[in-house]
């Protein structure tokens, strides 16, 4: 019994992992078969309690393989967690409370009620809210004013390099009074962007380091778990191609094998190689089965048939997709599948392309007759496509759409650069940046901003000061173009061996901020995808948490009646109109109106989905799938889908959300009330294009100008105005990424650790274009989220992208682009 209980547990923590990725499908019969060897391989034992124990931590290890293989690298460590947290619940050692704290955070719907934040400077206004939410669990009760009783003790742990190993030294008595799993919650509290190391050592301490050191990548191992009746799936990330691999490997086991890539058409010639296979014993390979999604039932009846049919003992089938929805779910379950990605870091990145044809081939290497700009601008450019993958680990503040730029990209840019070097007598810079940057890399590139960093990037290494001796590809030296290591392909391959493992920001142009930003978007990401699989978050009450928890249905429906007692009424859009009625020279009162539908959408959708949400709760409606769904978002202090559909863009979290949601109607109640207001808040509209094109109107139809001759100027105020201004508008509220203004009103460094700066007052100065002020500037693009990517609008611009703001600074556009730096209109806490 204690052998099938815990073995139980095991196998609903792989089925957990279908809601992460359709492509993470194993079958009880296939859960089964692991078993059975386990029993058999497991060492054996004359005491039976050894004997279980064997068998446990055998079979666990052994599953923790076998999944690990069919996992992408982002999910292994989130499979580890699972595994973990099961099999606390199971045994009756997880707080359910504090486990869905640790995932969703606190609900705290009214940041007025929170007591006064004691560390302003150091302590961000989310961590205090954190730990407010933090100090309702029992164990961590009085936690709010421990830190206020002793603010300094507290920074220290904030200021560390790495907070996670000075936790067993917070202050007494919480050293000693929270367990192992609490202190991953103070961790999130106070250093969100260290959880994921916490994370790892936790686990390890838990269920053993092995657990968190997943298995290279094995072609052997899984053919040798496979068979003639049990496929082979690769399931390919962005950059890889397993073709190579599994050609040389066919070869090593003296086996024919035979290809096909999927598409329209080609389901007979794949069915006659099946076929062919299964008879004459050789390898089949069916390339990129997610592009002929029509053919994958038949796909689906072939592997079904393969029991009855018996083939030849040589046979296998290899299969080969992208993650699918629609790829036959039998396959996955019953077959073996493995992932092998692309070279992680901008080091290993670069040895991979010197290590791949054409560069590898000795006799390409050497052809062209101009040796050293060849060489050193060969190096320059796989170093260029090293980094332009490599940045988007950084997220949004590398890319804003994460392109998958591959080795055929670097491929034709490294022939073409023989081929003009070898043609042209001099080096064409202008013809070389043009083919990659707008040609090869760039025909993937749809993001106007996206493309300016790419042309920026391309500028820093092919220029004529890459010929000159060690020329620098990063600004701190690191990364510099060697004189005396470009000859030989082994010197080469030697040099790059000798750099730095981890790149800094710096390599990439980013601030030293960007490292928090992107362990920061890595928790989110764990966290979230921890949040889809759903695991363990419907609990309440028990496994160790000593009751006294509320259930889901208490909860929500609390939650339900906090929001609607917050919500105002409706707007009356009808007395709006006759106050602000539709006027030639106010083309803001149309503004008004149009912004007031468009809330009211939105809160009778809140209201309507809250009250049925209440009586579906009570047993008076039926509880549909969607307010099931707007339910389980409220549980989960996620925003309702439902909303969203009607909703301004937001990432934010539920409780912040509704916070947002307040304070934007209480500005345009002020509007309502007040009239026009002196300073608009930016973040505030619904369609803040429209806002800037009634600004514009207003001032052409004053000066009877031709809108299309007049765009917006910028002046930076340092305090907030008290009158309005002749013509144009005030705004604020938006927040700088990437920069900060200092006080002479330039763009400047942003502080350590300060991820989001307030922009000071904007005036929004219409004026002819050919008026324009000259001075020197960034361009620097506005955003409604920190997501910064969206639907490409007919504008050739992002949904999410508002406007260009021209910015103040004497670092020139360069620096600021490679930065990254935007204004954002709403955060994501």
């Amino acid at each position: 019994r204690p052998v099938a209980y815990r073995t139980s547990l095991l196998f609903f923590c792989i089925s957990d992992l279908a809601a992460v990725d359709p492509m993470y499908q194993y079958s009880l019969n296939w859960f089964i078969e692991l078993f059975v060897r386990s029993i058999n391989d497991s060492d054996p034992d004359s005491q039976l309690e050894k004997r279980m124990a064997n068998l446990n931590e055998y079979f666990q290890f052994f599953l923790y393989n076998n999944v690990c293989r069919s996992l992408f690298e982002k999910d292994k460590l989130i499979f580890s967690l699972l595994l973990c947290v099961k099999l606390m619940e199971g045994y009756g050692r997880l707080n359910h409370a504090e486990w869905k704290w640790l995932i969703v955070g606190g609900i705290l719907l009214d940041a007025s009620t929170a007591p006064k934040n004691p560390g302003p400077e150091w302590l961000t206004d989310q961590s205090w809210l954190d730990f407010v939410t933090l100090g309702e669990l029992p164990a961590f009760a009085g936690i709010c004013d421990a830190i206020a009783n002793a603010p300094d003790a507290w920074r220290e742990i904030y200021d560390a390099v790495a907070p996670e190993e000075k936790l067993h030294q917070l202050p007494e008595p919480w050293s000693e009074k929270l367990n192992s799993f609490e202190l991953l919650l103070m961790l999130k509290a106070i250093r969100p962007d260290k959880l994921i190391p916490a994370i790892i050592a936790f686990v390890a301490e838990e269920i053993g380091q092995k657990f968190v050191e997943p298995p290279p990548f094995d072609l052997a191992g899984s053919y040798k778990d496979s068979g003639p009746s049990i496929p082979l799936v690769f399931v390919l990330s962005p950059g890889v191609d397993p073709m190579n691999a599994l050609i040389r490997f066919a070869e090593s086991k003296k086996v024919a094998i035979e290809s096909v890539s999927l598409g329209q058409g080609q389901g007979p010639h794949a069915e006659r190689l099946v076929s062919t296979g299964t008879t004459k014993g050789m390898w089949v390979v069916l390339q990129n089965c997610h592009l002929y999604v029509s053919w994958m039932p038949t796909l689906e009846r072939i592997v079904e048939g393969f029991e009855s049919s018996d083939p030849h003992a040589a046979f296998r089938l290899w299969l080969t997709s992208y993650p699918s929805p629609a790829f036959p779910v039998l396959v996955l379950q019953n077959g073996v599948k493995m992932t092998n990605e692309p070279p992680k870091g901008l080091r290993a990145n670069m040895l991979a392309s010197y290590l791949t044809d054409p560069i590898s081939d000795a006799d390409f290497f050497a052809q062209c007759p101009k040796r050293e700009p060849f060489t050193k601008l060969l190096f320059s450019l796989c170093f260029f496509h090293a980094w332009l993958q490599e940045r988007r680990k950084y997220g949004p503040l590398g890319w804003n759409i994460p392109y998958e730029f591959n080795e055929s990209d670097l491929r034709i840019s490294v022939r073409q650069l023989n081929l003009f070097l070898t043609e042209y007598e001099g080096v064409p810079y202008m013809a070389l940046k043009y083919c990659t940057a707008e040609c090869n890399y760039g025909g993937r590139v749809t993001d106007d901003k996206d493309r300016r960093l790419l042309i920026t990037a391309m500028d820093m290494v092919y220029n004529d000061k890459a010929l000159e001796e060690n020329y620098k590809l990063s600004s701190s030296g690191t990364y510099f173009i060697p004189h005396d290591k470009l000859d030989a392909v082994e010197d080469t391959i030697g040099f790059i061996r000798s750099l730095p493992l981890l790149p800094a920001p710096e390599v990439f142009g980013l601030h030293e901020n960007a490292d928090i930003t992107k362990d920061l978007g890595e928790t989110h990401n764990l966290l979230s995808t921890v949040l889809v699989s759903g695991a363990s978050m419907d609990g309440g009450g028990g496994g160790g948490s000593g009751g006294g928890e509320k259930s889901f249905d208490e909860l929500v429906g609390d939650l339900a009646k906090d929001i609607l007692s917050r919500l105002p009424p409706d707007f009356d859009i009808e007395a709006v109109q006759k106050k602000y009625p539709v006027l030639y020279e106010e083309s803001m009162n149309t503004v008004l109106a149009q912004e007031l539908t468009r809330f009211n959408k939105l809160t009778a959708t809140i209201r309507s989905s809250l009250q049925n949400v209440q009586k579906a709760l009570k047993g008076l409606v039926v509880m549909s799938a969607e307010l099931e769904a707007v339910a389980k978002a409220c549980f989960s202090n996620t925003i309702p889908e439902m909303w969203l559909k009607k909703s301004f863009p937001s990432l934010k979290p539920l409780a912040a959300y509704v916070a947002d949601l307040m304070s934007r109607l209480e500005f345009f109640n002020a509007w309502v009330e007040g009239g026009v207001p002196v300073v608009f808040d930016m973040p505030a509209f619904f369609f803040t294009q429209a806002f800037m094109t009634g600004t514009l109107q207003n001032y052409a139809r004053k000066y009877a100008i031709p809108i299309d001759t007049v765009d917006f100027d910028f002046e930076f105020a340092s305090e907030l105005p008290t009158s309005k201004p002749q013509d144009g508008a005030y705004v604020h509220g938006p927040y700088l990424e990437g920069a900060r203004m200092n006080d002479s009103l330039m763009l400047d460094e942003p502080q350590p650790k300060v991820l989001f700066e307030p922009m000071p007052p904007l005036l929004l100065v219409p004026a002819l274009t050919s008026q324009f002020k000259d001075y020197p500037h960034y361009n620097c693009p506005v955003y409604k989220t920190t997501e910064r990517r969206g639907v490409l609008a007919t504008t050739g611009h992002s949904s999410n992208f508002v406007m260009f703001v021209r910015v103040p600074t004497d670092k020139g556009q360069a620096h600021w682009t490679m930065r990254g730096t935007a204004i954002i209109l709403s955060l994501s806490v």
